[in-house]
């Protein structure tokens, strides 16, 4: 029985010390930023959280909440460059224009995909932006207009501090 026990004992000491040493991957570059100098910075995906703020964000958007709409722009230096070359800047800009627009044309989105990614410039500043899709549906002068919409979010401290939108007309059947 004791040469039983001292095995045992062996048997669980030599289990507890093999342990196999864990090996640290390098992150993935998913893409490049293309630097204004060429120069091509690694794009690598980043932290989920900011694609729950950019959804959170759309879906303000369809309930037509401006107060959350508000609370998620970056309260300094915020900008909004639209579709047709209008820029917005500071969030009361981009605030007055929804409410204009929201009551005249009605958008809905609807979501076809998600992605962030992130970098650091070569100050040393980290970049994180969410690039998403999305079917629109507006309606203009009684009838409706689909639209397919890209926008690049750029997000600081949990606030959307600037987007690009780009939109297409689609084809019918799209």
């Amino acid at each position: 029985m004791k040469k039983l026990i001292l095995l045992g004992l062996i048997t669980v000491t030599f289990a507890a010390c093999n342990t196999t040493p864990q090996v640290e991957v390098a992150p993935k570059a998913i893409g490049y930023e293309m630097g204004d100098d060429g120069v091509k910075i690694p794009l690598y995906s980043g932290d989920l959280s900011n694609v729950a703020i950019w959804e959170t964000y759309i879906t303000a958007h369809n309930e037509r909440d401006l107060e959350t709409i508000s609370s998620l722009n970056a309260e300094k230096d915020f900008k909004v460059y639209g579709p047709t070359g209008v820029v917005f800047e500071g969030s009361e800009a981009h605030i007055e224009f929804l409410t204009t627009w929201f009551e005249a044309t009605n958008p809905k989105w609807k979501t076809s995909y998600l992605i962030e990614n992130e970098f650091t410039n070569k100050k040393g500043e980290l970049r994180q932006w969410v690039t998403s899709g999305h079917g629109v549906t507006l309606t203009v002068d009684g009838e409706e207009v689909k639209l397919g919409q890209v926008h690049d979010a750029l997000i600081v401290d949990g606030k959307i501090q600037m987007f690009y939108v780009t939109e297409r007309i689609l084809a019918e059947g799209e």
